[in-house]
């Protein structure tokens, strides 16, 4: 019965809560980008270099064989060249807005950091022997 606690008291920890949002978050914001490049920035692009897909580029290393009945004896073997390029892109792209999320933490970090902390108070103490101080000094 240790062991399930142990681990129960584990997985409540805050950090690892925070870590499985992170995950799903990093997740859903990867489909995101994956549509960005696929959906809106590639169409573009191959518009202007000739109306070109690259998705559906690649290097053909073995044509697909079929045999009489149309049934395919020897699969095409390729390259995909054109989807490692929307990977690519997709990837550059996450890297860009986590560089710029972090940044973006730093700088606020280092604002917080950079504010002076105002004086904390003097104990009632010396508060106390301060007043004394001044009565005795005009006496």
């Amino acid at each position: 019965m240790g062991l399930l606690k142990e681990f129960k008291e584990f997985a409540m920890r805050g950090n690892v809560i925070d870590l499985a949002v992170g995950i799903i978050i990093g997740g859903a914001f990867g489909k995101i980008v994956s549509s960005l490049v696929n959906d809106v920035m590639m169409p573009p692009i191959g518009l202007l270099l000739g109306k070109m897909d690259f998705s559906k580029l690649s290097l053909v290393l073995q044509k697909e064989s079929l045999d009489e009945a149309g049934k395919v004896v020897a699969p095409l073997v390729a390259i995909k060249y054109g989807a490692f390029m929307n990977m690519l892109i997709d990837f550059i792209l996450v890297a860009l807005a986590v560089f710029l999320l972090i940044k973006g933490i730093n700088s606020l970090k280092r604002k917080q950091e950079a504010a002076p902390a105002a004086p904390p108070a003097p104990p009632k103490q010396e508060l106390l022997l301060e007043e004394i101080r001044d009565i005795l000094k005009r006496k």
